[in-house]
């Protein structure tokens, strides 16, 4: 559609997750009417996050050093374990201010279509994390899809023989939700996890 660099920073900003041609197409545009500080200081971001950022050699988190800050974190407890498809989920949990233990990052989830498997994941690395008997519980948070509900019953199925007791994060209906919209697995899971009130 347009020449040369224009059309080039289209189509890698398209090869981006979630970015469809239209919205490369006005990032692209929105980047050639910026000033150039503004793009330089972008450029610059990007060299410098892949060449700093690795994955902690411990969980697997992103970290600029060999470990990430929670594993070196003394006040984070070490004999729970909460085993997250991506990085990313580590931050989501993180702003619930709930979990005080650590984490194990998958590096993703069983997707036999896409060609992923067991042997794709840190399931090797988590085995070894809890062979030492220091970890007391292993919490499965998956996503709630079809790839996650495969990695976390794999996991759980290893995991039975460890003698470590294994849960999952519930799920079930979202606060603001209506019922008439939530669809039967949702449904389903919301009256298998239900709680008692007591009045």
């Amino acid at each position: 559609m347009y020449e040369g660099a224009v059309q080039d920073l289209i189509d890698e900003l398209g090869r981006l997750p979630g970015i469809g041609p239209k919205s490369a197409q006005r990032i692209a545009f929105h980047v050639l009417a910026a000033e150039a500080a503004d793009v330089e200081r972008l450029a610059h971001v990007l060299t410098e996050v892949k060449s700093k950022v690795r994955f902690c050699e411990v969980c697997g988190n992103v970290s600029e050093g060999e470990r990430c800050r929670i594993c070196l974190d003394p006040r984070r407890s070490d004999d729970v374990l909460c085993v997250v498809e991506e990085a990313k989920d580590v931050v989501a949990i993180e702003r619930t201010r709930e979990f005080r233990g650590k984490y194990h990052v998958l590096g993703g989830a069983i997707n036999p279509i896409n060609g992923i498997g067991p042997d794709n994941l840190r399931i090797r690395e988590l085995m070894t994390r809890l062979a030492d008997g220091e970890v007391t519980e292993v919490i499965l948070a998956t996503d709630p899809n079809i790839e996650g509900e495969a990695t976390a019953t794999y996991l759980a199925r290893m995991l039975r023989g460890m003698g470590i007791p294994v849960s999952r994060l519930a799920s079930g209906l979202p606060v603001g939700g209506d019922l008439e919209y939530a669809d039967e697995i949702t449904l389903g899971r919301a009256f298998e996890g239900r709680r008692r009130i007591d009045a």
